[in-house]
Protein backbone atom coordinates (compact mmCIF):
# COMPACT_ATOMS: atom_id res chain seq x y z
CA UNK A 1 0.00 0.00 0.00
CA UNK A 2 0.77 3.64 -0.54
CA UNK A 3 0.99 5.39 3.14
CA UNK A 4 0.83 8.79 3.52
CA UNK A 5 2.40 10.21 7.08
CA UNK A 6 1.42 13.70 8.32
CA UNK A 7 3.22 14.84 11.40
CA UNK A 8 4.85 17.96 12.81
CA UNK A 9 7.36 16.02 14.97
CA UNK A 10 10.51 15.30 12.50
CA UNK A 11 10.97 12.75 15.45
CA UNK A 12 7.52 10.55 15.25
CA UNK A 13 7.60 10.97 11.42
CA UNK A 14 10.85 9.49 10.90
CA UNK A 15 9.67 6.76 13.84
CA UNK A 16 6.88 5.96 11.87
CA UNK A 17 8.55 5.77 7.70
CA UNK A 18 11.02 2.98 9.53
CA UNK A 19 8.03 0.57 11.21
CA UNK A 20 5.84 1.49 7.56
CA UNK A 21 8.79 0.87 4.87
CA UNK A 22 10.05 -2.58 7.48
CA UNK A 23 6.64 -3.90 7.17
CA UNK A 24 7.02 -3.16 2.78
CA UNK A 25 4.51 -0.44 2.37
CA UNK A 26 5.18 2.45 0.21
CA UNK A 27 5.77 5.89 2.12
CA UNK A 28 5.19 9.17 1.56
CA UNK A 29 5.33 11.98 4.51
CA UNK A 30 4.52 15.51 5.38
CA UNK A 31 5.70 17.97 7.73
CA UNK A 32 2.08 19.45 8.52
CA UNK A 33 -1.69 19.22 7.48
CA UNK A 34 -1.50 21.85 5.14
CA UNK A 35 1.18 19.70 2.94
CA UNK A 36 -0.35 16.44 3.79
CA UNK A 37 -3.75 17.91 2.11
CA UNK A 38 -1.70 18.95 -1.16
CA UNK A 39 -0.58 15.23 -1.50
CA UNK A 40 -3.91 13.55 -0.65
CA UNK A 41 -5.74 15.81 -3.59
CA UNK A 42 -3.18 14.66 -6.00
CA UNK A 43 -4.48 10.80 -5.20
CA UNK A 44 -2.64 7.75 -5.09
CA UNK A 45 -2.87 7.60 -1.20
CA UNK A 46 -4.25 3.87 0.25
CA UNK A 47 -3.45 5.09 4.16
CA UNK A 48 -3.30 8.28 6.26
CA UNK A 49 -1.46 8.41 9.23
CA UNK A 50 -1.95 11.49 10.36
CA UNK A 51 -0.89 13.34 13.84
CA UNK A 52 -3.49 14.66 16.22
CA UNK A 53 -2.30 18.77 16.54
CA UNK A 54 -0.48 20.13 13.47
CA UNK A 55 -0.05 23.68 12.84
CA UNK A 56 -2.68 24.93 10.20
CA UNK A 57 -4.85 22.22 9.42
CA UNK A 58 -4.79 19.72 11.97
CA UNK A 59 -5.63 15.99 11.78
CA UNK A 60 -9.22 16.11 12.76
CA UNK A 61 -9.74 19.12 10.08
CA UNK A 62 -7.75 16.73 7.50
CA UNK A 63 -10.19 13.86 7.90
CA UNK A 64 -13.41 15.91 7.22
CA UNK A 65 -11.72 17.33 4.31
CA UNK A 66 -10.25 14.05 2.83
CA UNK A 67 -14.28 12.54 3.64
CA UNK A 68 -15.90 15.18 1.94
CA UNK A 69 -13.87 17.12 -0.51
CA UNK A 70 -11.97 13.95 -2.20
CA UNK A 71 -13.13 11.64 -4.07
CA UNK A 72 -12.22 8.24 -5.80
CA UNK A 73 -10.53 5.18 -4.11
CA UNK A 74 -11.38 5.18 -0.54
CA UNK A 75 -8.52 6.32 1.62
CA UNK A 76 -8.51 4.28 4.87
CA UNK A 77 -6.95 7.06 8.36
CA UNK A 78 -5.64 6.39 11.61
CA UNK A 79 -5.17 9.19 14.30
CA UNK A 80 -2.15 9.15 16.21
CA UNK A 81 -2.50 11.40 19.04
CA UNK A 82 -1.02 11.77 22.64
CA UNK A 83 -4.97 12.30 23.83
CA UNK A 84 -6.01 8.90 25.05
CA UNK A 85 -9.56 10.41 26.54
CA UNK A 86 -12.89 8.40 25.08
CA UNK A 87 -14.22 11.75 24.12
CA UNK A 88 -11.24 12.14 22.24
CA UNK A 89 -11.34 9.14 20.17
CA UNK A 90 -14.94 9.53 19.60
CA UNK A 91 -14.15 13.16 17.77
CA UNK A 92 -11.65 11.89 15.61
CA UNK A 93 -13.92 8.84 14.65
CA UNK A 94 -16.81 11.45 14.33
CA UNK A 95 -14.25 13.34 11.82
CA UNK A 96 -13.75 10.53 9.58
CA UNK A 97 -11.22 8.29 10.71
CA UNK A 98 -11.41 4.81 11.10
CA UNK A 99 -8.84 4.17 13.90
CA UNK A 100 -6.26 5.23 15.88
CA UNK A 101 -3.27 5.29 17.85
CA UNK A 102 -1.62 6.47 21.24
CA UNK A 103 1.57 8.38 21.23
CA UNK A 104 3.87 6.71 21.69
CA UNK A 105 3.40 4.47 18.98
CA UNK A 106 4.55 0.59 18.66
CA UNK A 107 5.99 -1.56 15.91
CA UNK A 108 2.88 -4.03 16.35
CA UNK A 109 -0.15 -1.37 17.19
CA UNK A 110 0.96 0.18 13.61
CA UNK A 111 0.91 -3.64 11.84
CA UNK A 112 -2.54 -4.50 13.11
CA UNK A 113 -3.83 -1.23 12.07
CA UNK A 114 -2.15 -1.05 8.55
CA UNK A 115 -3.18 -5.14 8.52
CA UNK A 116 -6.92 -3.71 8.88
CA UNK A 117 -6.38 -0.69 6.58
CA UNK A 118 -4.93 -3.13 3.77
CA UNK A 119 -8.56 -5.45 4.42
CA UNK A 120 -11.02 -2.72 4.33
CA UNK A 121 -9.18 -0.67 1.12
CA UNK A 122 -9.21 -4.30 -1.06
CA UNK A 123 -12.75 -4.12 0.11
CA UNK A 124 -13.48 -0.57 -0.84
CA UNK A 125 -11.52 -1.60 -4.18
CA UNK A 126 -13.58 -4.49 -4.84
CA UNK A 127 -16.73 -2.79 -4.32
CA UNK A 128 -15.61 0.19 -6.43
CA UNK A 129 -14.63 -2.65 -9.43
CA UNK A 130 -18.22 -4.44 -8.94
CA UNK A 131 -20.25 -0.93 -9.10
CA UNK A 132 -18.12 -0.06 -12.20
CA UNK A 133 -19.10 -3.31 -13.82
CA UNK A 134 -22.78 -2.91 -12.64
CA UNK A 135 -22.84 0.69 -14.33
CA UNK A 136 -21.30 -0.73 -17.90
CA UNK A 137 -23.59 -3.71 -17.76
CA UNK A 138 -26.48 -1.00 -17.11
CA UNK A 139 -25.22 1.42 -19.96
CA UNK A 140 -25.01 -1.81 -22.22
CA UNK A 141 -28.71 -2.66 -21.69
CA UNK A 142 -29.87 0.38 -21.78
CA UNK A 143 -27.83 0.45 -25.36
CA UNK A 144 -29.87 -2.35 -26.27
CA UNK A 145 -33.13 -0.99 -24.99
CA UNK A 146 -32.85 1.95 -27.78
CA UNK A 147 -31.34 -0.26 -30.83
CA UNK A 148 -32.47 -2.24 -33.28
CA UNK A 149 -31.38 -5.76 -33.33
CA UNK A 150 -31.80 -6.63 -36.60
CA UNK A 151 -30.57 -3.69 -38.13
CA UNK A 152 -28.54 -1.89 -35.45
CA UNK A 153 -29.99 1.64 -36.01
CA UNK A 154 -31.92 3.21 -33.11
CA UNK A 155 -35.22 2.09 -32.29
CA UNK A 156 -38.73 3.88 -32.11
CA UNK A 157 -38.06 4.68 -28.57
CA UNK A 158 -34.68 6.41 -28.78
CA UNK A 159 -36.51 8.35 -32.29
CA UNK A 160 -39.25 9.46 -30.16
CA UNK A 161 -36.92 10.54 -27.66
CA UNK A 162 -34.65 12.10 -29.96
CA UNK A 163 -37.25 13.47 -31.99
CA UNK A 164 -38.78 15.32 -28.76
CA UNK A 165 -35.38 16.74 -27.88
CA UNK A 166 -34.80 17.89 -31.07
CA UNK A 167 -38.06 19.49 -31.67
CA UNK A 168 -38.15 21.24 -27.85
CA UNK A 169 -34.56 22.89 -29.04
CA UNK A 170 -35.49 23.94 -32.59
CA UNK A 171 -38.85 25.89 -31.05
CA UNK A 172 -36.36 27.67 -28.08
CA UNK A 173 -33.48 28.70 -30.12
CA UNK A 174 -35.22 29.26 -33.39
CA UNK A 175 -33.17 26.51 -35.25
CA UNK A 176 -34.85 24.17 -38.15
CA UNK A 177 -34.83 20.76 -38.27
CA UNK A 178 -35.88 17.42 -41.01
CA UNK A 179 -37.47 14.61 -41.02
CA UNK A 180 -36.93 12.01 -44.09
CA UNK A 181 -38.80 8.46 -43.89
CA UNK A 182 -38.11 5.72 -46.06
CA UNK A 183 -39.87 3.08 -47.49
CA UNK A 184 -38.18 -0.19 -49.14
CA UNK A 185 -40.24 -0.45 -52.77
CA UNK A 186 -42.72 -3.58 -53.47
CA UNK A 187 -40.87 -5.38 -49.87
CA UNK A 188 -43.64 -7.87 -49.93
CA UNK A 189 -43.43 -8.75 -53.12
CA UNK A 190 -39.97 -8.93 -52.31
CA UNK A 191 -40.25 -11.32 -49.03
CA UNK A 192 -42.67 -14.00 -51.25
CA UNK A 193 -40.42 -14.23 -53.90
CA UNK A 194 -36.83 -14.37 -51.55
CA UNK A 195 -38.25 -15.58 -48.06
CA UNK A 196 -38.29 -13.59 -44.64
CA UNK A 197 -34.59 -14.69 -44.29
CA UNK A 198 -33.54 -12.90 -47.42
CA UNK A 199 -35.92 -10.04 -46.30
CA UNK A 200 -34.15 -9.22 -42.93
CA UNK A 201 -31.01 -9.81 -44.89
CA UNK A 202 -31.82 -7.13 -47.21
CA UNK A 203 -33.24 -4.56 -44.58
CA UNK A 204 -29.80 -4.62 -42.90
CA UNK A 205 -28.43 -3.93 -46.43
CA UNK A 206 -30.26 -0.84 -46.62
CA UNK A 207 -29.61 0.26 -42.78
CA UNK A 208 -26.14 0.31 -43.76
CA UNK A 209 -26.79 2.13 -46.88
CA UNK A 210 -28.62 4.94 -44.88
CA UNK A 211 -26.06 4.75 -42.43
CA UNK A 212 -23.41 5.45 -44.52
CA UNK A 213 -24.37 8.47 -45.91
CA UNK A 214 -25.72 10.20 -42.65
CA UNK A 215 -23.60 13.06 -41.68
CA UNK A 216 -22.26 13.88 -38.51
CA UNK A 217 -25.03 15.35 -36.15
CA UNK A 218 -27.81 13.09 -37.95
CA UNK A 219 -29.57 10.28 -36.72
CA UNK A 220 -31.08 7.29 -38.30
CA UNK A 221 -33.80 5.02 -36.85
CA UNK A 222 -35.72 1.86 -38.22
CA UNK A 223 -38.79 3.62 -37.76
CA UNK A 224 -40.57 -0.17 -38.40
CA UNK A 225 -41.49 -3.00 -40.62
CA UNK A 226 -39.69 -1.79 -44.16
CA UNK A 227 -39.11 2.15 -42.84
CA UNK A 228 -36.63 4.16 -42.02
CA UNK A 229 -36.58 7.57 -40.45
CA UNK A 230 -33.43 10.21 -40.46
CA UNK A 231 -33.53 12.84 -38.21
CA UNK A 232 -31.37 15.85 -39.19
CA UNK A 233 -30.85 19.00 -36.49
CA UNK A 234 -29.89 22.17 -38.40
CA UNK A 235 -30.29 21.41 -41.47
CA UNK A 236 -31.20 25.04 -43.26
CA UNK A 237 -33.92 25.02 -45.79
CA UNK A 238 -36.36 22.06 -47.08
CA UNK A 239 -34.69 22.02 -50.52
CA UNK A 240 -31.54 20.90 -48.50
CA UNK A 241 -33.93 18.25 -46.72
CA UNK A 242 -34.58 16.55 -50.00
CA UNK A 243 -31.39 16.84 -51.34
CA UNK A 244 -29.89 15.08 -48.40
CA UNK A 245 -32.81 12.30 -48.47
CA UNK A 246 -32.31 12.00 -52.33
CA UNK A 247 -28.39 11.15 -51.44
CA UNK A 248 -29.48 8.21 -49.65
CA UNK A 249 -32.08 7.21 -52.62
CA UNK A 250 -29.20 7.15 -54.92
CA UNK A 251 -27.24 5.23 -52.58
CA UNK A 252 -29.19 2.57 -51.87
CA UNK A 253 -30.19 2.17 -55.88
CA UNK A 254 -26.59 1.86 -56.41
CA UNK A 255 -25.85 -0.95 -54.01
CA UNK A 256 -28.06 -2.57 -56.55
CA UNK A 257 -29.39 -5.35 -54.26
CA UNK A 258 -31.23 -8.12 -56.88
CA UNK A 259 -35.11 -7.53 -56.90
CA UNK A 260 -36.34 -9.71 -59.42
CA UNK A 261 -40.12 -9.97 -58.00
CA UNK A 262 -40.04 -5.77 -58.88
CA UNK A 263 -43.03 -5.50 -61.38
CA UNK A 264 -40.78 -2.76 -63.31
CA UNK A 265 -37.55 -1.58 -64.11
CA UNK A 266 -34.83 -1.34 -62.16
CA UNK A 267 -35.48 -5.16 -61.30
CA UNK A 268 -33.25 -3.76 -57.79
CA UNK A 269 -33.87 -3.04 -53.96
CA UNK A 270 -35.27 1.12 -54.44
CA UNK A 271 -36.56 3.46 -51.77
CA UNK A 272 -39.08 5.78 -51.43
CA UNK A 273 -38.57 8.84 -49.54
CA UNK A 274 -41.02 11.61 -48.12
CA UNK A 275 -39.11 14.83 -46.14
CA UNK A 276 -40.45 17.31 -43.82
CA UNK A 277 -38.83 20.53 -42.76
CA UNK A 278 -39.58 22.28 -39.55
CA UNK A 279 -39.01 26.02 -39.94
CA UNK A 280 -38.82 28.65 -36.68
CA UNK A 281 -42.13 29.84 -36.09
CA UNK A 282 -43.95 26.98 -37.37
CA UNK A 283 -47.18 25.61 -34.85
CA UNK A 284 -46.35 22.14 -36.09
CA UNK A 285 -45.98 19.61 -33.22
CA UNK A 286 -42.97 16.83 -33.76
CA UNK A 287 -45.69 14.42 -34.20
CA UNK A 288 -47.43 16.55 -36.85
CA UNK A 289 -44.00 16.70 -38.53
CA UNK A 290 -43.78 12.84 -38.59
CA UNK A 291 -47.40 13.07 -40.53
CA UNK A 292 -46.56 15.49 -42.77
CA UNK A 293 -43.25 13.11 -44.16
CA UNK A 294 -45.47 10.86 -44.14
CA UNK A 295 -47.82 11.81 -46.85
CA UNK A 296 -45.40 13.02 -48.46
CA UNK A 297 -44.12 9.74 -48.73
CA UNK A 298 -47.25 8.54 -49.96
CA UNK A 299 -46.98 11.01 -52.49
CA UNK A 300 -43.85 9.43 -53.58
CA UNK A 301 -44.94 5.86 -53.96
CA UNK A 302 -48.08 7.36 -55.72
CA UNK A 303 -45.84 9.12 -58.22
CA UNK A 304 -44.08 6.18 -58.94
CA UNK A 305 -41.43 5.06 -56.16
CA UNK A 306 -38.13 5.58 -56.23
CA UNK A 307 -37.87 8.89 -55.28
CA UNK A 308 -38.35 11.90 -52.88
CA UNK A 309 -41.18 14.20 -52.04
CA UNK A 310 -41.21 16.83 -49.76
CA UNK A 311 -44.12 18.48 -48.00
CA UNK A 312 -44.52 22.06 -47.92
CA UNK A 313 -42.42 23.85 -45.41
CA UNK A 314 -43.22 23.85 -41.78
CA UNK A 315 -43.43 27.67 -41.34
CA UNK A 316 -45.97 30.01 -41.24
CA UNK A 317 -45.84 30.71 -44.76
CA UNK A 318 -45.93 27.27 -46.62
CA UNK A 319 -44.38 27.33 -49.69
CA UNK A 320 -43.87 24.68 -52.55
CA UNK A 321 -42.68 21.37 -52.16
CA UNK A 322 -39.99 19.66 -53.91
CA UNK A 323 -39.89 16.64 -55.51
CA UNK A 324 -36.76 14.59 -56.14
CA UNK A 325 -36.34 11.43 -58.61
CA UNK A 326 -34.05 9.84 -60.72
CA UNK A 327 -35.23 12.25 -63.53
CA UNK A 328 -34.96 15.67 -61.96
CA UNK A 329 -36.80 18.17 -59.53
CA UNK A 330 -39.85 19.07 -59.91
CA UNK A 331 -43.01 21.31 -57.48
CA UNK A 332 -45.73 20.15 -55.65
CA UNK A 333 -48.46 22.46 -54.05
Amino acid sequence: MKILIADDDPTSRLLLKAMVSKLGHECVVAEDGSSAWEVLASGGIDVLLTDWMMPGVDGPELCRRLRNEVGGAYIYIVLTTGLDHPEDVLEGMSAGADDYLTKPVDKFAVQTRLVAAERVTELHHQLAYTQAQLERANLELLEQSLTDQLTGLGNRRRMDEDLDRVHARARRLGRTYGVAIFDIDYFKRYNDHYGHVAGDGALRDVASCIELIVRAGECAYRYGGEEFLVLMPDCGLGDVVSTAADRIRRNVLQAAIPHEARPSEPHVVTVSGGVSCWMPGSRLSAREMLEEADQALYDAKTAGRNRISAAPLGGPDDGLALEVSGSGTSARA
